[in-house]
């Protein structure tokens, strides 16, 4: 049996430290090890998105990362997402537009959604697809999660 790898991270903000096989995925030790259980799991292939994390301010699928590969980065979460009580604009339009039904897509699409409108704050609607494309939904058929998407883009501009 490999030894463990003590890993050190900064998960939203917070210095972490854990010990994990050194095949363990980054989706794994968030979810087992940090018990940050945000972060979904939905079909350990990369083809989803359910597991979407931002690892230094580039958007992945952590279910095809190592823990290890994480070690000295930069890791944010859906639990970083909100401000104490105060919902992200994202997850607010998610919730009024009612784009999230069984939840399992939820925090992939607003941490990617996050991604996209850091990267490009007026984005078109075509360019919110084209961007979402990797987050599969299987309940609600994308156009809340779309619309929700454009709605939190407008507030956030201030427009």
């Amino acid at each position: 049996m490999p030894a463990r790898v003590q890993v050190t991270v900064t998960v939203n903000g917070e210095q972490r430290r854990f010990e994990c096989e050194p095949q363990q995925t980054l989706l794994d030790a968030l979810r087992d090890e940090l018990q940050l259980t945000g972060t979904k799991e939905g079909c350990a292939t990369g083809d989803c998105g359910a597991c979407s994390v931002m690892l230094d301010g580039r958007l992945v699928d952590s279910c095809l990362v190592l823990a290890v590969e994480a070690q000295g980065k930069k890791v944010e979460t859906i639990e970083g997402m909100a401000r104490g009580d105060e919902l992200h604009p994202l997850q607010r339009h998610i919730l009024e537009q009612n784009g999230a039904q069984c939840g399992i897509c939820t925090p992939g699409f607003l941490i990617a959604a996050r991604a996209l409108l850091e990267r490009n704050p007026d984005p078109t609607e075509t360019e919110v697809r084209y961007w979402l494309a990797g987050n599969l939904c299987r309940c609600t058929g994308y156009d809340k999660i779309i619309r929700s998407v454009l709605a939190a883009a407008k507030e956030l501009r201030g427009a």
